[in-house]
């Protein structure tokens, strides 16, 4: 399919199939236990058919169908191996790539947007896309001036077509379930809902970009392509060449993965602090591993040596993209989920229970046991636990099977929790970054970066000189709108 479905009969029925194609599954497999095959035998059949329509529907209509694979492949580590197995590389191509739209579309988008004259902002410009996502795909070129860049086309209908599928498929979200156990389908839905329009606006994507960019320019392990310029629909951002996380969970060496992991998790509890953002849309597509900069140096000098020989100059760092979803935090992340973490690792159930209730965890209505709710919460926390913790697919599908099984003290204690509103995205990303370490399998320091940015993790740092970098974010929710033809490119 090369062009965008934007005809709402078109994407409805295309949606409206899936529940109809899991119910004649179910029916088939019904018969199938009937004939003496075991249920458990049948029941991975049916998911793993399911999961293939799922994921090809998906990944054809791009919009708000692309979105939803895409957050949902983060947590095919939660799923067991025999049914995660077949189809991880269904989930692999959803993060990287979709059916791209023709050139003349992607020229008109761009003569509409930037001007009639737009060729001439450009040295070079790849008609063939690099990458296509959800609402918009990827070109590679040379600006005026000589750098190189991606331009990011938004899809013609790109609006339209997100809200209609996620109103459609949060009809059947129930049915998705099963897919990632433990997890609840429908309200991921109704927030990629709230923020369509924030996802769509170009000029709030540059603007979250710009401050990250200016922020992490100097830093030795994290790099934020620059914005070169924006209009509506279109975003010019710097080039960045690297290793796509995708490649480095399929076939990456030990160091890089555990590298990866170590940068991914500094990234989710450093930026916040640093930036009163929280970037939040973290799926391997939008993470790339690079050399030192010492080793890119040497590669531009020397074309014929390799990323991989160059690398041994130093250490990989971890370049972002996609700013097109954040969670604007000025603060940084709250306190509470510090203390609460601090809390449970010192046993201090009646303290993490009193927290829970005051911030709306357990509501005014229901009565726990601060024991049990502790008991709920150690397994969940056990990377905070240790010096260093190797994420693993397993040890995610035993949480996930802990919560999702309806016969387990976890389960019974877990519906009786509450999820505020105001940490519904912290608590997405966390899971969704989670997921992607355990893909990775790395190996992560995690309580060094909570040690080190998440507020009231350490009860001694409050008041501390280390504490002051929370106090004043560089967010700027003022937006300067750039020039239309902008001199030196910027």
């Amino acid at each position: 399919m090369s062009d965008l479905p934007r005809k709402a009969v078109t994407r409805t029925a295309k949606l409206a199939a899936l529940p109809l194609g899991f119910a004649g599954r179910a029916t088939w497999g019904l018969g199938k236990r009937i004939g003496g095959r075991s249920a458990e035998l049948v029941a991975r059949e049916v998911q793993q058919r399911t999961a293939d329509q799922l994921f090809k529907t998906l990944g054809e209509l791009k919009g708000g169908a692309m979105k939803l694979g895409q957050a949902l492949s983060v947590f095919e580590s939660a799923l067991p191996e025999e049914i995660a197995g077949p189809y991880r590389a269904a989930l692999t191509k959803l993060q990287e790539a979709a059916p791209p739209l023709p050139a003349a579309t992607v020229h008109a988008v761009l003569a509409e947007r930037i001007g009639e004259d737009w060729r001439e902002y450009f040295l070079e410009f790849e008609d063939k896309p690099s990458a296509a996502a959800s609402i918009g795909q990827v070109h590679r070129g040379v600006w005026h001036d000589g750098r190189e860049v991606a331009v990011k086309v938004q899809y013609p209908g790109a609006g339209e077509a997100l809200l209609s599928d996620l109103t459609q498929l949060s009809r059947f979200a129930r049915l998705l379930g099963p897919l990632v156990p433990g997890m609840d389908i429908k309200p991921l839905i109704r927030e990629m809902r709230d923020r369509v329009s924030e996802e769509l606006d170009y000029e709030l994507e540059a603007e979250a970009q710009r401050v990250h960019a200016e922020e992490f320019a100097d830093d030795p392990d994290v790099v934020i392509p620059g914005v070169v310029h924006q209009s509506d629909q279109v975003l010019v951002t710097e080039w960045m060449d690297g290793v796509p996380l995708a490649d480095v969970i399929a076939e990456g060496t030990a160091e890089q993965r555990d590298r990866a992991g170590q940068l991914l998790a500094r990234f989710l509890f450093s930026g916040p602090a640093r930036t009163g953002l929280l970037h939040a849309d973290p799926h391997p597509g939008n993470f790339r591993l690079l050399p030192p900069a010492e080793a890119q140096e040497e590669a531009s000098e020397n074309p014929g040596g390799s990323d991989e020989e160059g690398a041994e100059a130093g250490e990989w760092r971890l370049g972002v993209l996609d700013f097109g979803t954040v969670d604007r935090l000025p603060g940084g992340l709250p306190g509470t989920i510090g203390e609460s973490l601090r809390m449970t690792l010192e046993g201090d159930a009646a303290g993490v229970y009193g927290l829970l209730r005051e911030e709306g965890f357990v509501k005014e209505s229901i009565e726990l046991e601060p024991d049990e709710v502790l008991d709920y919460l150690l397994p969940i926390i056990e990377p905070a636990q240790v010096e260093e913790f190797a994420f693993s697919r397993g040890w995610l599908r035993d949480q996930a099977a802990r919560i999702a099984d309806p016969r387990s003290p976890a389960h019974q204690l877990g519906r009786h929790l509450n999820l505020p509103p105001s940490y519904l995205l912290i608590h997405r990303v966390t899971l969704s970054t989670i997921g992607v370490l355990c893909q990775l399998g790395a190996a992560v320091r995690l309580r060094d970066e909570l040690e080190a940015w998440l507020p009231g993790f350490v009860a001694e740092a409050e008041g501390s000189e280390e504490a002051e970098g929370f106090e004043e974010p560089v967010f700027r929710p003022e937006i300067q709108k750039p020039e239309s033809v902008p001199e030196g490119g910027a």
